[in-house]
């Protein structure tokens, strides 16, 4: 860093001793892209060398460590042999053994340390001599004819692919981390089973003389229980976001609208944690009691408990990302309506909503998202209990709930209860997709239609 910087005022400084010669006028560009111009060369082949120092250096440091045990170790399993190298690597940074260190692990220890320092050491001086001899280089090119600008702007619009391209990359990376071991769970469960099956109970025996049952996987009671939840909070969140939107943008005051929007969006800063305490032990208890003076029965966790509560969390979701958007149509079409004679009410449901609507189209994606993926509020309010039921006043779970019951703990990542986890994540990741198609088909049509 300190290089690239003295780089970045050696290259400039010597474009601004150009500028002020008699030739000033023959270089092609302003003295900070000279600058840049060798920053660059200085930075990125150092930075390029010690990212791949930093992935090959495990690599080789693990096989050297290995190479200098006894004979003894070498010749065990590759699990076994791994745990040893873990001890010794749990020495090094002083974390909790699996057992006791002998004279071996010890020894282990010590040359790993000496690798590790040699190779730090040595990757320093790479660094600073390659950073050097960029620099030098670059800095030799520092002339009237070097088209800087090009150079620069090329790699900062690299840089700028490269971002763009970490989005889709890292969606790639997660959908098939969950294909590959959802796959391994589709070897061992069928996936009819698990599409169309009613009954969940996931406990299955890890080892052959281990006692447990052999697990049922079929996921549709998960799948009625997250929809079930899903939609009670939409029709919660949906109307009351939308409208609040339409009466912040529209027809609030400046200094009403300066009060209600950031105290709205104080619901989207509160954590789930909190809306799932309120549930359990407000609105579960409350909607119990009501049921039964109405003379239903209504479980204090239910579905319904969680929908309200998590329907409230959503709002500010849909309320500002609407408010945003609808603030954003052009003032222009709604001088053209009121100019037509439309009211107020009349342009606001033929104007401007259908204007807004990708964007309000968008935000309602969102909540479904958010609402999809929610998990503590249905963990406290709504239960664990994975029941085939479209009553609203019974207990359910959703998927999320599921995927972090599996998962909560030490597990065995071979045995088709925990495997059964990255099919469900599998399954969220496929209707998230799905929804944002149909959503993108609705907006494209409605907006052709609308121009």
């Amino acid at each position: 860093m300190g290089l690239t910087l003295f780089g970045y005022l050696m290259g400039r400084q010597r474009a601004l001793v150009g500028f002020g010669g008699k030739r000033s006028s023959a270089f092609h560009s302003l003295p900070g892209y000279y600058g840049g111009y060798v920053a660059l060369w200085c930075a990125i082949p150092a930075l390029a060398i010690l990212a791949l120092w930093v992935i090959a250096e495990p690599v080789l440091i693990e096989r050297a460590v290995i190479a200098a045990l006894p004979d003894d170790l070498q010749v065990l399993p590759a699990q076994r042999l791994g745990l040893v190298y873990n001890d010794i690597r749990n020495l090094v940074s002083g974390n909790i053994l699996s057992g006791e260190a002998d004279a071996n692990i010890l020894a282990a220890a010590e040359h790993y340390s000496r690798l590790k320092a040699n190779s730090r050491l040595l990757l320093s001086g790479v660094l600073f001599v390659l950073a050097f001899a960029g620099m030098l280089w670059s800095l030799a090119r520092v002339k009237p004819a070097l088209r800087a600008r090009i150079h620069v702007e090329g790699v900062v619009e690299y840089l700028l692919v490269a971002a763009s391209a970490v989005a889709i990359l890292t969606t790639i990376g997660i959908f098939l981390s969950v294909l590959f071991e959802a796959l391994r769970f589709f070897s061992e469960i069928s996936p009819i089973e698990f599409l169309f099956g009613t009954e969940w109970s996931p406990q299955t025996a890890i080892r052959e003389d281990q006692v447990g049952s052999s697990g049922a996987f079929g996921a549709i009671p998960l799948f009625a229980g997250t929809l079930l939840i899903s939609g009670i909070a939409m029709l919660v969140a949906v109307p009351v976001g939308l409208m609040s939107a339409i009466y912040l943008s529209e027809y609030a005051s400046g200094r009403v609208r300066s009060y209600a929007k950031p105290l709205l969006e104080i619901l989207a800063g509160i954590p789930t944690v909190v809306y799932g305490y309120f549930a359990a032990l407000t609105v579960g208890p409350m909607l119990r009691d009501l049921g039964e003076s109405f003379g239903f029965v209504v479980a204090s966790e239910s579905a319904l408990g969680a929908g309200l509560v998590m329907g409230i969390m959503i709002i500010p979701f849909v309320s500002s990302l609407s408010d945003d958007v609808i603030n954003a149509v052009p003032q222009a079409l709604r001088d053209g309506s009121y100019g037509l004679g439309a009211t107020k009410s009349e342009t606001i449901r033929q104007v401007v909503f259908p204007a807004a609507l990708p964007g309000i189209v968008g935000a309602v994606l969102l909540a479904v998202s958010r609402a999809i993926g929610e998990t503590m509020i249905v963990v406290m309010a709504a239960g664990l209990s994975a029941n085939l039921t479209a009553n609203p006043f019974e207990a359910v779970t959703t998927v999320t709930v599921q995927i972090v019951t599996l998962l909560v703990g030490d597990q065995e990542f071979d045995s088709a209860k925990t495997l059964a986890a990255f099919a469900l994540g599998l399954v969220l990741f496929v209707v998230t997709l799905l929804l944002n198609v149909v959503a993108l088909s609705v907006v494209r049509r409605y907006r052709e239609q609308y121009e």
